[in-house]
């Protein structure tokens, strides 16, 4: 039944610049993306939803990060927009705003029986954003307003 929903999402967005891939539970988001980050990589995982205007506001930043040529870097948006508006509100949000950077949609609302796996220390609010580098963790709850402010954060776990 996954298979088949992440074959329904990918071919509902096949239009859109970014690639999207829809999680309906944590576990399923936990063991295809943060148990596949234990490698030379880093990963700049961001929080998200269309509904939260700081997150919209730092999102072209996330964009010129992925956008760039940085060897060993990745770009993760995940958004946490409701999944009755994926389709009325967060395709057409990702197709007006031409967004590029790769975004799994994790619609699992149960956020209190999660948030703790990410960081004990989120207390649930966005944007935040989750470093990863190997077996390295930097977790941050605030909005961005620079890409410098996210490279020294990155360079937490490098």
């Amino acid at each position: 039944m996954k298979n088949l929903i992440l074959v329904c999402v990918f071919f509902i967005s096949s239009n859109l610049s970014a690639q999207i891939i829809e999680y309906e539970t944590f576990e399923a988001f936990e063991q295809n993306v943060l148990n596949k980050t234990h490698d030379d990589q880093s990963y700049i995982i961001n929080f998200w939803a269309t509904w939260c205007k700081p997150c919209v506001k730092e999102l072209p930043l996330f964009e010129k990060l992925n956008n760039s040529d940085l060897d060993g870097i990745k770009v993760i948006l995940v958004s946490l927009d409701f999944k009755k508006q994926i389709e009325s509100k967060l395709y057409p949000f990702l197709d007006k705003n031409k967004l590029k950077t790769e975004v799994l949609v994790l619609t699992d609302g149960d956020y209190n029986s999660w948030i703790d796996r990410i960081d004990p220390s989120w207390s649930g609010a966005i944007p935040a954003t989750l470093f990863i580098k190997g077996d390295k963790r930097f977790f941050v709850e605030k909005e961005y307003h620079t890409v410098e402010e996210i490279y020294k954060d990155l360079n937490s776990i490098n």
